[in-house]
């Protein structure tokens, strides 16, 4: 029995051991050249099985996290995007978004002051696993060893038929009953 439990506390240890999903379908635009893919389901047991270890980041713009919500475990918001108000994108509909200079200098700041470094594990939520993806590959490029992206992220897919088409109800962390909420802690936040 005792062996048997340390067979099981190995498999719930260790973070690849959350990664058991088959992620070999994602669509391009969520892909990695690390391949480190977790379910917002995952993601938060990851975070809440190990909060010493694993640092959790929404990079959703700051107006996102403000209007929506945010993962009540998530470590810090630092967008990997942000809202140019002064461009329209026509072709989707709304305010043009540009990459975010400061992430990784910002990003790097926070984990240095909460014990974390290069090769901790490092869980990235966006709306949907496109942004966050991307924001793993640019850590990934810096030398982050263990980055890696919610595929479902914080909202979401879009349903593709029925009534409620194009709304973001499949998976995600809200329609996963995942804590979450519109209260937010100023420390939390990405304040220029």
């Amino acid at each position: 029995m005792y062996k048997f439990s340390f067979l099981l506390f190995l498999v719930f240890a260790l973070p690849s051991s959350y990664a058991h999903d088959d992620f070999s379908n994602l669509p391009e635009k969520k892909q990695t050249p690390q391949a480190l893919y977790v379910t917002a389901k995952q993601a938060y047991k990851m975070k809440t099985d190990h909060p010493d270890t694993v640092y959790m980041v929404d990079v959703r713009t700051q107006a996102e996290v403000e209007f929506l919500g945010m993962p009540t475990v998530a470590d810090s918001n630092i967008p990997y995007m942000v809202n140019d108000f002064s461009e329209w994108d026509e072709k989707n509909g709304r305010f043009m978004k540009l990459p975010n200079s400061n992430f990784s200098i910002v990003l790097d700041d926070q984990l240095s002051e909460a014990g974390f470094d290069k090769n901790s594990t490092i869980l990235l939520i966006c709306r949907s696993g496109s942004r966050s993806s991307k924001a793993a590959a640019l850590l990934h490029k810096l030398g982050y060893t263990k980055a890696y992206t919610v595929v479902d992220g914080f909202e979401g897919d879009k349903l593709k038929e029925g009534p409620h088409k194009g709304q973001r109800l499949k998976n995600g962390w809200k329609n996963a009953n995942l804590p979450w909420s519109y209260k937010l802690s100023e420390d939390k936040m990405y304040i220029e």
